[in-house]
């Protein structure tokens, strides 16, 4: 299936590396959109081997990233993007149909990956 969303290389590359490191080459990328969050939706990923039931899978330039058959709508026309600041290292959903909020940017950190900064 086709994107209804867009990745720009910096999502793009993060995402690779990501699958890289955690589930190889063969894995893709579990994207959920849930009721909540500051602009009334909030985003979730891991990298997966296999799409769950009821999941489609949307190839990106040779990512695979499986979503929950609802959230299709969600994500039509929402630009994902990475940051990597002082403050907030993940990715950033912007969606021009949402609110967004002042405090946190709509970005969602990514805890689990951490790099050494130098002294």
């Amino acid at each position: 299936m086709e994107a209804v969303f867009t990745l720009t290389p910096k999502a793009e590359q993060f995402i690779r590396r990501l699958l890289r490191l955690s589930v190889g080459e063969e894995g893709g990328l579990r994207l959920c959109v849930t009721a909540g969050g500051c602009s009334g939706l909030s985003y979730d990923f891991s990298p997966e081997l296999a799409p769950r039931p009821g999941d489609t899978t949307v190839h990106y330039h040779g990512i695979r990233l499986f979503l929950p058959e609802e959230n299709l709508k969600l994500l039509t026309g929402v630009t994902i993007d990475f940051i990597d600041t002082a403050t907030a290292t993940g990715l950033i959903f912007l969606d021009p149909k949402a609110s967004a909020c002042p405090s946190c940017g709509g970005a969602i950190s990514v805890s689990a990956i951490q790099r050494k900064r130098a002294d």
